[in-house]
């Protein structure tokens, strides 16, 4: 029996907990009631790829804002008061090509973002010109690299950059690369050893790397195994130079069903943002309703042309 298409729908939701105690999932009292989620975006959109800062008693969330009837994405800003009670959204960034996870830095004094833009062929660095609302494109910090969800972290003297790489055989999904550099804006260099590592079940970055107790870093990244972004592992690296990188997964695991009752399917984002933690989860939705989309898509662009 042939069945309607899936199209996956996220939503956003800010977990009052430090991103730390998702180490321990087990030990986390049912969130559900707990989570602030992000308003719904309406029919045939969703929200997903959450990073946020906090800043004059207000908590700034930056978000990929999809739409099926386009097939493209931008970035949205939401912002929150000091309760948690939702002020507002604009749109901050858009570009002719789809941007996606908008990794936040704070360095300097100045807020930067490291959007996925693999269709443009680069991981390009964008600074608030105006905060939240300006971002002007500094510079390409890996140009002629597809690359998607691009982490960067300082630690022991260098900026760290955990990525993807889109290409054949769902290559974005199990190949995690990791590049190195003096300072923000670079030279990057990409390390000898790439890919580090290649598993579907535990590769592709899924949030901001944080460092533990011990002073190893730990990097969210998803699980594709089952389905893309079907849940959230973390890894931890125990010895990360630009000639040797040592790592092992951690038990802990995230499914959409620790934060939603309603979207179970998935969960492929864990941010730090200050003492709260943004996430998101993923729900299948099977419909005939996703060919009435596309075939109203495709005839409106054949009218356009």
């Amino acid at each position: 029996m042939i069945q309607p298409p899936a199209s996956d729908f996220w939503q956003v939701g800010i977990v009052p907990a430090p991103i730390t105690a998702l180490l321990q999932p087990a030990a986390l009292p049912a969130l559900h009631s707990a989570i602030t989620w992000l308003p719904d975006p309406g029919a045939w959109r969703y929200l997903a790829d959450p990073f946020g800062v906090q800043r004059d008693k207000s908590t700034h969330v930056f978000v990929e804002a999809y739409d099926y009837r386009t097939k493209h994405a931008v970035i949205e800003h939401h912002e929150f008061n000091p309760h948690l009670v939702w002020c507002g959204k604009s749109t901050v960034l858009s570009r002719p090509f789809h941007l996606s996870y908008p990794f936040l830095v704070v360095e300097g004094g100045q807020t930067f973002m490291i959007p996925e833009s693999h269709r443009a062929g680069e991981i390009a660095l964008y600074r608030a010109a105006e905060f939240p609302r300006q971002w002007v494109r500094e510079t390409a910090l890996l140009p002629g690299v597809a690359g998607a969800e691009p982490s960067v972290f300082f630690h022991q003297g260098r900026w760290w950059m955990f990525f993807t790489v889109v290409g054949p055989g769902a290559r974005d999904q199990r190949e995690l690369h990791v590049a190195f550099a003096p300072a923000l804006t670079g030279p990057w260099r990409l390390h000898p050893r790439n890919p580090v590592l290649d598993d579907r079940s535990g590769a592709r970055p899924g949030g901001t790397p944080f460092v533990v107790a011990d002073g190893s870093v730990v990097l969210p990244v998803q699980d594709c195994s089952q389905t893309y972004g079907g849940a959230l592992r973390f890894l931890q690296f125990t010895a990360l130079f630009p000639d040797h990188i040592a790592f092992e997964h951690l038990g802990a695991c995230l499914t959409g069903g620790l934060f939603s009752p309603t979207h179970t399917d998935g969960c492929h984002t864990a941010a730090r943002c200050g003492d709260l933690t943004l996430i998101d989860a993923k729900r299948i939705v099977r419909t005939w309703g996703r060919h009435c989309v596309n075939l109203n898509r495709r005839f409106k662009q054949l009218v356009g042309g």
